[in-house]
């Protein structure tokens, strides 16, 4: 039976995953990780891909990526997945040996700029729900660390997500300010991540020309 063509379109932004066959650890050591980052950024380069977020865990990974051109989505994938393959089977010895991922990666579509928001909240907070770290910034092997503890030039791995707020000046008054405080504090009691998500949403609406009178100003 043939596979069914991919939806790879440009100007979409897409939710990308893929797992370890027989979900085994593919990332056990910092060099590990170091790797994948390090293909993921000449993967970038090489597409021009524009990426929101990502998490790397021990037995799999996922990517918010925003692709510029049609067709941009599986030329990166294709160069990152094989690239990653061919590293791993050379280091640990085992070319031949059978495939590194399960299978081909997962691709799906964000459809609403309130999706974007919670899906970069729900990926970046994996390692948190693994129990692997209390916090998702201190999780290097994702973009909350680079965006909070990374440098200037490991921040530009990421991109800035789009998201369609108007561009005029508005008063943000308490039905607005108790949804977005409502959002950041969602599954966040415990890990202590609230201000580091309203710190996120305070420079998009500060990039998007909004300016934000008390008490939502003082959140920030």
């Amino acid at each position: 039976m043939p596979r069914l063509a991919r939806v790879d379109v440009g100007g979409e932004i897409y939710h990308v995953i893929n797992r370890a066959n027989g979900r085994l650890k593919i990332f056990e050591t910092k060099e590990d990780y170091l790797l994948f980052e390090k293909l993921l950024s000449g993967a970038k380069d090489e597409v021009e891909m524009r990426i929101l977020a990502y998490s790397v865990m021990p037995n799999h990974w996922h990517l918010v990526l925003y692709p510029r051109n049609d067709g941009d989505l599986g030329t990166f994938m294709h160069r990152l997945t094989n690239a990653h393959t061919r590293h791993v089977h050379v280091k640990t010895k085992t070319i031949g040996s059978g495939h590194l991922y399960q299978g081909r990666y997962k691709s799906f579509l964000v459809d609403s700029d309130s999706y974007l928001l919670t899906l970069i909240k729900y990926v970046e907070r994996n390692p948190v729900r693994a129990r692997l770290v209390r916090t998702c910034e201190n999780w290097k092997w994702g973009s909350a660390w680079r965006r909070i503890n990374g440098t200037k030039q490991e921040q530009k791995l990421l991109s800035d997500p789009p998201v369609d707020f108007p561009r005029q000046r508005i008063r943000c008054q308490e039905p607005f300010h108790t949804t977005l405080q409502s959002w950041c504090q969602a599954e966040n009691k415990v890990s202590g991540t609230f201000s580091y998500y309203t710190a996120i949403m305070g420079r998009v609406l500060r990039t998007a020309g909004i300016r934000c009178q008390e008490p939502f100003h003082a959140t920030l």
